[in-house]
């Protein structure tokens, strides 16, 4: 059923034959864009099934660098925005107005939550030096005269401190401390730190991407833009975001689990 009419005062553009034609093409623009979004992440997914065959040790102690508890927060919250754009979605074409403008503002405060938390994962891993490639090491050599990663100097400094002032001075509490010195132990480890940069970056590009549509269409609710007679945007908008919500579903077990 069309999204648009005459009668509501939305005109199809000149260059479609009717208001359903330029609904059922911008559907297939949408879902031809998202078919792309779904290769390019594929070519990553794929990418990590190979060097996690290659060096499984690699990511199982990678893995247990990432927090389960913060990953799984994430999932949540993500998951219930999901739940609250087809709300939003659903108000929209039914003519509700407020519950919409609640539901599309609601998902945009998840989107937020859900930054919030990863800006908080990637401050503590430039902490401790769990980044990928050559950021992963110092400028100084060891003697004999390998590089020295940053891991591996934050592991020397609180070798000399008790475990309270590891805590105190280093913020490494002694599960992370016993993490840290077997990720150390394990060759190429800025390997997984690098897919973990690269997809979650990508993701979470894909997410402030998404906020930002989301909060076009509330506008275009608050204006009386939308609603029963046209609701193409927000359906768009609705389906690039379950898109990025269901490549996090993949994501968290592969980063978060693996180990």
């Amino acid at each position: 059923m069309s999204t648009a009419n005459h009668t509501g005062g939305f005109h199809h553009a000149h260059h479609f034959d009717s208001a359903e034609h330029q609904y059922e093409s911008s559907k297939q623009g949408i879902w031809l864009f998202l078919v792309t979004e779904i290769l390019m992440f594929g070519g990553l997914f794929v990418g990590y099934s190979i060097y996690h065959s290659l060096y499984p040790q690699v990511f199982h102690a990678g893995s247990k660098q990432l927090s389960v508890v913060l990953g799984a927060v994430n999932t949540v919250v993500l998951l219930f925005s999901s739940f609250t754009m087809a709300l939003g979605i659903n108000y929209v074409q039914r003519g509700l107005k407020k519950k919409a403008i609640i539901a599309l503002a609601v998902t945009i405060a998840c989107a937020a939550i859900f930054m919030v938390v990863k800006f908080f994962e990637y401050t503590h891993k430039f902490h401790v030096g769990t980044v990928p490639g050559k950021y992963a090491y110092t400028e100084e050599l060891s003697a004999s005269g390998e590089k020295v990663t940053k891991v591996g100097a934050l592991l020397a400094e609180a070798n000399k401190l008790s475990v309270a002032e590891r805590e105190h001075k280093l913020h490494l509490d002694e599960t992370e401390y016993e993490h840290l010195t077997l990720l150390e132990r394990t060759k190429n480890w800025p390997l997984f730190f690098g897919f973990y940069f690269v997809m979650s970056g990508i993701h979470g590009l894909h997410v402030l991407a998404g906020a930002f549509l989301i909060f076009w269409v509330l506008l275009k609710v608050i204006k009386n833009q939308v609603g029963p007679e046209y609701f193409t945007p927000v359906e768009g908008v609705g389906l690039f975001w379950h898109v990025v919500d269901l490549i996090w579903i993949y994501l968290f077990p592969l980063l978060y689990l693996v180990g």
